[in-house]
């Protein structure tokens, strides 16, 4: 695996944990401060048992809802008041901002509250995509909240450029953006030498901001980057032995839904990649984690687990979720 630096330089393993939705925002939940600073408190409470292990952590997170959110914020700002609204991207960094505020804010609490003296810092992170991805031609990505068909036609009006999608699963449609591969984590240098200097670090939120270089020079574009598919490029980048997606279910399933259902608990990336190209994992939710995993393991990760938030430590010790491994 091309690095920053050789395994076993560091005293401690170094994890990198990509949060799910549910450390944020809860079914039922409206989506304010207050409800996704409680629901980060519980998640801390995760997170800190692996520190108080001795493992170094980089933790990364989404922000679908969040940055719908406040695209729909400057929208309202600019009908209302007339302040221009900022650029995907830029909403993009201002999500990374706060929920790494919150994340840092509830972690360093949780540690203090156990006597342990680690600081949490987040950084801001690019991501380097291909401005030739075909993504940008074939927007996929859901951001934002669901709406009814009426809600949509008329956000549509407004907005004729949106690409909108319908989920029948979830009886509802959300606005979709591209979704380009990640090439570069822009700032996996310092983010390494961060966890080096004994930091708990929080970044690639949401899939990082993602950015294009053409001729020396770096700008933003509308689009979002799965978290999944960026935490296991910045895994990757900075030498983590393992990557854990944590999300609301306990692992990757064969049948997902039917009665022949199974959970897959310890599989080769080889295996794993054979269940991908016959079609067992959703597109739109447990496809993009499998892919990451294979792709971090194949580029000589040690494992790469998917489990439920709850069960992080279990999961950890081999007890929950499913493990991939290398061939």
């Amino acid at each position: 695996m091309k690095g920053l630096c050789k395994r076993g330089m560091a005293d401690e393993e170094l994890l990198v944990v990509a949060l799910g939705g549910n450390a944020l925002l809860r079914r039922g939940d409206k989506g304010s401060f207050e409800e996704q600073y409680r629901n980060v408190a519980t998640t801390a409470v995760y997170l800190a048992d692996l520190v108080e292990k001795g493992y170094k952590l980089v933790i990364t997170h989404g922000n679908g809802p969040q940055v719908g959110a406040t695209l729909l914020r400057h929208d309202a700002g600019l009908k209302m008041h007339g302040i221009p609204a900022f650029p995907m991207d830029a909403c993009g960094a201002e999500t990374q901002g706060f929920i790494g505020y919150v994340i840092q804010q509830n972690l360093r609490n949780e540690l203090k509250r156990r006597g342990i003296d680690k600081y949490v810092i987040t950084v801001v992170t690019r991501v380097i995509v291909d401005k030739d991805d075909p993504a940008f031609k074939n927007p996929t990505k859901p951001i934002g909240p669901f709406y009814s068909k009426e809600e949509m036609e008329k956000i549509k009006a407004e907005h004729p450029e949106y690409v909108f999608a319908e989920d029948k699963a979830r009886g509802g449609w959300r606005r979709v953006v591209p979704s380009p591969d990640p090439k570069i984590i822009a700032e996996r240098r310092a983010i390494r030498t961060l966890v080096d200097a004994g930091f708990i670090v929080v970044a690639s939120g949401g899939g990082g901001i993602p950015i294009i270089e053409e001729d020396g020079r770096a700008s933003g574009v509308e689009a979002v980057i799965d978290k999944d598919l960026a935490g296991e490029k910045l895994a990757e980048l900075i030498q983590a032995s393992r990557f854990i997606i944590l999300t609301d279910v306990d692992g990757a399933y064969l049948d997902f839904g039917k009665p022949s259902q199974r959970r897959l608990e310890k599989v080769s990336a080889r295996e794993m990649k054979k269940y991908l190209e016959q079609g067992h994992f959703g597109s739109g939710s447990m496809l993009p984690k499998v892919l990451a995993c294979i792709r971090f393991v194949e580029a000589g990760g040690k494992e790469a687990i998917v489990a439920e938030l709850s069960q992080l430590k279990e999961a950890i010790e081999g007890r929950a979720g499913t493990h991939v491994v290398p061939p």
